[in-house]
Order: structure tokens, then C-alpha cells, then sequence
């Protein structure tokens, strides 16, 4: 299991590979495959980080069965809070 330090960085990594990937578009998606993959975050604490995101509203999430994220998108409000930290760093 994940420490609190991990999960963190699990989520915050999720976020700004999805808005790099699909370029801010709330209508492209990264798949669980490739999020997994790129980011080397175990399976469960994948699932467990995207759970977390839906709860927050910042991603949408297609699940397959046993709690696999298949198709990973940012929902506006998720997209707003990247671009608002993006403009903070100038």
C-alpha cells in the first residue's frame, strides 16, 4: 500500500501527464494502459489515485472490471485547476 506521500505524487503525476498528453482537450483521454505504463504506478494505486480524481471532479473514469480504469479524461474543472497552476508559474 501507497503512503500518503506516494498517493499524493500518484495524483498530481496523473494530472499533468493527462493535460500534457491531450493538450488541455477534455475530449481526449489517456488510457489506464498508458497512464500505468508511462508513470510506473502499480495497478491498485492507480485505481486508488483515479478514484480519488473522480471524487474530486478533475477526471472522468471508464472502468473495466476489477477496478481497472480503462479511459481516463479531465473534466473542465480539472483542466481549470492545471491551466490556474500553469499561470502561476509563469
Amino acid at each position: 500500500m501507497a503512503t500518503l506521500h506516494e498517493r499524493k505524487h500518484y495524483r498530481e503525476t496523473i494530472m499533468k501527464a493527462l493535460y500534457e498528453t491531450t493538450e488541455g482537450n477534455r475530449f481526449l483521454g489517456v488510457t489506464g494502459a498508458k497512464l500505468r505504463d508511462d508513470l510506473q504506478i502499480p495497478e491498485q494505486d492507480l485505481a486508488a489515485a483515479c478514484a480519488y480524481l473522480v471524487g474530486e471532479g478533475l477526471v472522468t473514469v471508464d472502468w473495466a472490471q476489477g477496478n481497472t480504469p480503462v479511459m481516463v479524461t479531465l473534466t473542465h474543472q480539472g483542466i481549470r485547476l492545471l491551466e490556474a497552476e500553469e499561470e502561476e508559474r509563469g
